[in-house]
């Protein structure tokens, strides 16, 4: 579980972020919506410590990542698997290759169990055919998914997506969507995910937070956006975005 707890931060005379409070739970997909603007970006940023909030706390499983010292901040950093929004992919490597580079780096298993790993993780996603191929062979859609299993690799507790569906089109969105979904709850993973797609608000949403200027304007679930206690501008604003 992540608790957001009173996020304040301000950049010269600009406040981005006005005393947000929120909690994250394990096995949901959690979004983060909201306009260009409204400050979800850096919210996700105070999250994983690219920023340092001016005040408030950050609590992963009640341990305060803004105090953290360094050796705790890094074993919790590699408990956190990153989706990126370009993937991220390194050109040079193969699909394989990619998936095995964070565990190369990080794990302490012998290179047979961690080429296993990579291939179970490549099947899950769909991909164990395209295991050779380098990133430029293959489609936009399964480079991203070339990027879930490298996110997963460390078997990570938390899962930061950055608009997994950019770029991508109505059905392939629709396909990353249901895959992020199932191995959150398959892997019982909390997963945050930032988000433009109006579809991923109303199709996986298990939790959303609304941002707008600077505040949580709304918190809910796919279930309660219609709901006669969502205010009209949460939902003029979600269903503009759908397509």
């Amino acid at each position: 579980m992540i608790q957001v707890k009173s996020l304040s931060k301000r950049f010269a005379d600009k406040e981005v972020l006005k005393g947000i409070d929120a909690t994250f739970e394990e096995g949901k997909t959690n979004l983060v919506i909201g306009r260009s603007g409204a400050g979800k970006s850096v919210f996700v940023k105070c999250m994983i410590g690219l920023i340092t909030p001016d005040t408030g706390q950050v609590l992963y499983d009640g341990r305060d990542l803004i105090t953290m010292d360094k050796p705790t901040l890094l074993r919790l950093r590699r408990g956190m698997g990153m989706l990126f929004q370009g993937s991220a992919l390194f050109d040079s490597m193969t699909v394989v290759e990619n998936v095995l580079f964070p565990m190369e780096m990080f794990s302490q298993d012998s290179y047979d169990k961690c080429y296993h790993r990579a291939m179970e993780l490549l099947e899950r996603v769909g991909l164990a055919e395209a295991a050779k191929k380098y990133p430029a062979e293959i489609s936009g859609g399964m480079m991203k998914r070339t990027a879930i299993a490298r996110a997963l690799a460390l078997n990570p507790k938390y899962l930061f997506c950055d608009e997994p569906n950019s770029g991508l089109d109505p059905k392939t969105s629709m396909v990353i969507d249901q895959l992020i979904y199932e191995l959150t709850k398959e892997y019982h993973i909390t997963t945050i995910v930032n988000t433009h797609d109006m579809n991923s608000v109303r199709s996986i949403g298990d939790k959303i937070i609304y941002i707008h200027n600077g505040m949580k304007e709304w918190e809910g679930s796919s279930a309660t956006i219609d709901s006669p206690d969502t205010p009209t501008g949460v939902i003029h604003f979600i269903n503009a975005g759908r397509l």
